[in-house]
């Protein structure tokens, strides 16, 4: 796992739109980069939502945001890819940067998730209900906020499907 201060792990990919994403690219500014389940996950798809509707304030704030999901570009274009987020989403479908990330797989987590009503009932009304997702890897999401000497200045490691960094606690980052 990853801590405060310790220097993000570069990388050179291609989102799902077949556009090169470094990391190194986005010296000198704040990244916000989130690692998801499959990009069918109905949670993963909610916080897609909920980035694109603040996408504004981060761009104000200066803030870039990177997403990883534990799919195959056509996977995120089925599902996640439809929302046109204006930010990056990058395959990982063999999980290359979750575990140099120290992103965590449980079944707790899944169990947690499916035990909390209001969690179950926001998804099942979110619109992106589906039984796809059932069958992907227990991941539970985490956030890192990277600053502009590229080093880590936040980590947040989920404890359930659903749970990643508070969105007003990264607008608020200095």
């Amino acid at each position: 796992m990853l801590l405060k201060n310790d220097k993000a792990i570069d990388f050179i990919v291609s989102d799902y739109l077949n556009n090169q994403v470094t990391l190194s690219d986005y010296k000198g500014k704040k990244v916000l980069l989130s690692f998801f389940r499959g990009a069918a996950c109905p949670f993963c798809n909610m916080r897609v939502r909920e980035l694109i509707n603040n996408y504004p304030k981060f761009e104000e704030k200066g803030i870039v945001i990177i997403a990883f999901f534990a799919s195959s570009k056509e996977e995120i274009s089925e599902y996640a890819g439809k929302q046109n987020a204006p930010f990056s989403i990058i395959p990982d479908p063999t999980l290359k940067f979750y575990i140099k990330y120290g992103v965590e797989q449980s079944k707790w987590g899944m169990l947690k998730t499916m035990l909390n009503p209001i969690k179950m009932v926001n998804m099942m009304t979110s619109g992106f209900f589906n039984l796809k997702s059932s069958k992907d890897k227990p991941i539970v999401p985490a956030d890192f906020l990277i600053d502009e000497h590229q080093s880590v200045h936040a980590v947040y490691y989920g404890k359930d499907f659903g749970d990643h960094m508070n969105i007003e606690k990264i607008l608020k980052w200095k």
